[in-house]
């Protein structure tokens, strides 16, 4: 007879062993159990992790766990304070904050850039220290910035910024929001402009974080796009279209398919889950998303 000695194998083995001898339970009950305290046997061919700020209503230890016991690789979106706490439970940041001024005031605009570079050069060697090797940026709201003058300046700040991130090697990630429901005015919300932007900085510690969400919001063609320019993105987000709720089949997105596409093209990053759950158990709604982007 054969023996099966994979260790998820032997672990369910002697758990199930020890809750028969423990309880009347059958040996079905026991297996499931055993499952349960394991945590999910998932494919992982694509790399998880959630976005911090989509569950702060929960206390970040409690969400490390519940991460880690889902199969979550990681909880982004955290500053420094917050990593040790996360990686005392096993997780990576694999998108960490970025070291600037948030959302609206960018690498679009010359007035920000030397606050910008300090900034983010000050970070770079805590985020060597904390062993992460990415970090979040933005392109700042346009106020007036045509987008040949956001490219233009874009290009000029990041540029200042290169050789240190490849000192450090770390990369930054430029995220691409749609300007129509939830940024409005933001420059970087087509995924053209970005792929321009990288290939003007022309640095492969540039890239973009091509958020599923926002993307379908402004041009839609996620899967042709992620095929046609998946070598300028850096890292995904994903969203329930429209709503920004659970990606399951109450929205318009085919999660499975985008995440064979993403697969497909020999990615080697994260995927982050960045939905705001609707339904009164946040931790179901994201171990589903989970379920469903591990394909």
């Amino acid at each position: 007879m054969a023996i099966n000695t994979s260790r998820r194998a032997a672990l369910k083995n002697m758990v199930g062993s020890a809750a028969l001898l423990s309880s009347p339970m059958t040996l079905t009950e026991a297996f499931a159990a055993s499952d349960k305290a394991l945590g999910p046997e998932l494919k992982g061919r694509i790399k998880q992790s959630v976005c911090r700020w989509c569950y702060s209503k929960i206390p970040l230890e409690d969400l490390a766990r519940e991460a880690k016991a889902m199969g979550l690789q990681s909880i982004e979106l955290l500053g420094p304070n917050d990593w040790p706490i996360i990686q005392k439970h096993g997780l990576t940041c694999a998108l960490p904050n970025g070291a600037g001024m948030g959302i609206e005031k960018g690498f679009n605009n010359p007035i920000y850039h030397d606050d910008l570079v300090a900034s983010y050069e000050a970070l770079f060697p805590k985020l060597v220290e904390a062993g992460l090797n990415t970090v979040i940026c933005f392109s700042g709201n346009r106020k007036g910035i045509s987008d040949e003058e956001g490219l233009v300046n874009c290009t000029i700040g990041l540029k200042r910024l290169m050789p240190s991130a490849e000192k450090y090697k770390i990369t930054l990630i430029m995220e691409l929001l749609n300007s129509r429901v939830n940024h409005k005015d933001y420059q970087a919300d087509k995924s053209a402009w970005g792929v321009e932007l990288c290939k003007r900085v022309g640095s492969e510690r540039f890239k973009l974080l091509y958020d599923i969400y926002h993307m379908q919001i402004m041009e839609g063609d996620i899967i042709a796009t992620i095929k046609r320019d998946h070598q300028y993105f850096g890292h995904y987000h994903t969203g329930g279209v429209p709503g920004r709720a659970e990606i399951d089949d109450t929205q318009e997105l085919n999660y499975p398919a985008i995440m064979k596409a993403i697969v497909e093209t020999g990615y080697q990053g994260y995927v982050a889950q960045e939905f705001i759950p609707k339904r009164p158990d946040p931790i179901a709604s994201l171990k589903q998303a989970v379920e469903i982007c591990d394909v």
